[in-house]
């Protein structure tokens, strides 16, 4: 039952769609670097560990952008949403 408990989005407009657009270009290099088809790695970190990491806040920025609630936004006190969509 969605209608149970009140929805807090705080991701929206140019967050969002930034949030969408990098999470994808990191998801998709991280995961080409992860294969070997791109050098990820920077400096002493190895090439695998880098590029989990850009899978993971891939991941993240996908998730936060989609669902458009982000935790550290919460804890900021930082709305991105219009009020019409709160």
């Amino acid at each position: 039952m969605t209608g149970d408990y009140p929805v807090n989005k705080n991701v929206g407009g140019y967050d969002r769609l930034g949030r969408s657009v990098i999470g994808a270009v990191l998801l998709v290099v991280g995961i080409v670097g992860y294969v070997g088809l791109l050098r990820v790695a920077v400096g002493p970190v190895p090439q695998a560990l880098m590029a989990l990491i850009l899978v993971v806040v891939g991941a993240i920025l996908l998730v936060t952008g989609y669902t458009q609630k982000c935790p550290i936004n919460s804890i900021l006190g930082l709305n991105t949403c219009s009020p019409r969509n709160r």
